[in-house]
């Protein structure tokens, strides 16, 4: 059974930061990229950011370059999302993905997501 489990969202207030953990099963990890994304309410979901275990290249959106650090961690198949300079903006529902064999912006192209672990950003 395939399982994407987020963990680490919560409270901060503005300025804060919070790491964010994805542990994958199920599946062979190094031949997927595992993502972010986040849809606050109201707003469609976005790609966040990216890792791809094939190469480890990773990607970012243009937004949050400088602020976000994605990780891997292969041989506990986690991914990690570290997030710094918080902003209330930043508050939504934070999903893990997996997309075979390469990183793809659209939320539409996953195959597998988790369910979600609430960030909120007070100001």
């Amino acid at each position: 059974e395939v399982q994407l489990v987020e963990s680490g969202g919560g409270l901060v207030q503005t300025g804060g930061s919070l790491r964010l953990s994805c542990a994958a099963s199920g599946f062979t990890f190094d031949d997927y990229a595992i993502g972010w994304f986040r849809q606050a309410p109201g707003k469609e979901r976005e790609a966040v950011s990216c890792i791809n275990n094939v190469d480890g290249s990773t990607n970012y959106a243009d937004s949050l370059k400088g602020r976000f650090t994605i990780s891997s961690d292969n041989a506990k198949n986690t991914v990690y999302l570290q997030m710094n300079s918080l902003k209330p903006e930043d508050t939504a529902v934070y999903y893990c993905a997996a997309t075979f064999n390469i990183c793809l912006g659209s939320a539409t192209m996953v195959d597998y997501w988790g369910q979600g672990t609430q960030v909120t950003v007070s100001s």
